[in-house]
């Protein structure tokens, strides 16, 4: 299991001062990795935060971690590739929030190569991956119609457009995500709601076949981002003027492999 910095050893972010006290954020897969870092960020923030992910272990240490930061993190177990996890989420947050201010798409997992998965590993991708980003953005939207108000940011990857030899599950879903983040933000322009789409190059998370140290390795070279980066572009998005939305951030390790 790969090792996280406590909230105490966060960068801390450059944008506008005060922008995210009391706000309220929901998370999706904020127990580990880049959904972690950011439930942890933003909630040194002085925001209010809500995460959720399938495992009690990682829900655990997450609540702990965040203990101490300005703001607050709670959250529950559930599994966004069912609408039925979906929901239970929405309801825990509507009884914790007034209202939502932010929805971060971030859950996901890998997929093998489609000629060693079976159908029912590549339903669940698809599940997680896609379907769960439209369960939560759908759930979200109406609650912060309601406003007039909201900011939602997917987290995609930039195998949507490297699409590298392999995984073309994974591949196949990303690339979705970013078509819909595209369609979404035009759809949703005149609501107020903003849509940003956030598209990390390789990152240090549990995800990877790579092992905690090798992950380490690797970011000490500068060859792969750690989940922090993009917990920052994360902040980044959400902390701009009211006048512009950021529409999408490529963000990769500054010696990444073409």
């Amino acid at each position: 299991m790969k090792k996280y910095p406590k909230n105490g050893s966060l960068p801390k972010p450059a944008g506008r001062n005060g922008a995210l006290k009391d706000k309220h954020i929901l998370i999706s897969g904020g127990t580990t990795g880049i959904g972690r870092a950011t439930a942890l960020l933003l909630a040194n923030e002085g925001a209010k935060v809500f995460v959720f992910g399938r495992h009690k272990r990682e829900l655990a240490d997450v609540l702990k971690d965040a203990q101490g930061c300005a703001g607050s993190v709670f959250g529950i177990t559930a599994d966004q590739a069912e609408p039925e996890g979906v929901d239970k989420v929405f309801t825990a947050v509507s009884k914790k929030f007034p209202h939502l201010d932010v929805l971060v798409n971030n859950a996901g997992i890998g997929g093998n190569d489609i000629t060693a998965d079976s159908d029912e590993g590549m339903m669940y991708t698809v599940k997680s991956n896609l379907l769960g980003y439209l369960y939560c953005a759908r759930r979200a939207i109406k609650l912060m119609k309601q406003r007039k108000s909201g900011h939602i940011v997917n987290v995609g990857s930039i195998n949507a457009e490297t699409m590298e030899e392999g995984g073309e599950i994974y591949t196949a879903t990303k690339s979705a995500i970013r078509a819909f983040s595209k369609s979404l933000r035009k759809t949703l322009k005149d609501s107020g709601i903003k849509v940003s789409l956030i598209e990390p190059g390789m990152t240090g998370t549990d995800m990877l076949d790579e092992d905690s140290k090798e992950q380490q390795e690797k970011e000490a070279k500068l060859e792969m981002l750690k989940a922090e980066d993009i917990a920052d572009a994360v902040h980044y998005c959400l902390t701009r003027s009211s006048r512009v939305v950021v529409t999408s951030i490529q963000v990769e390790p500054l010696c990444a492999e073409d």
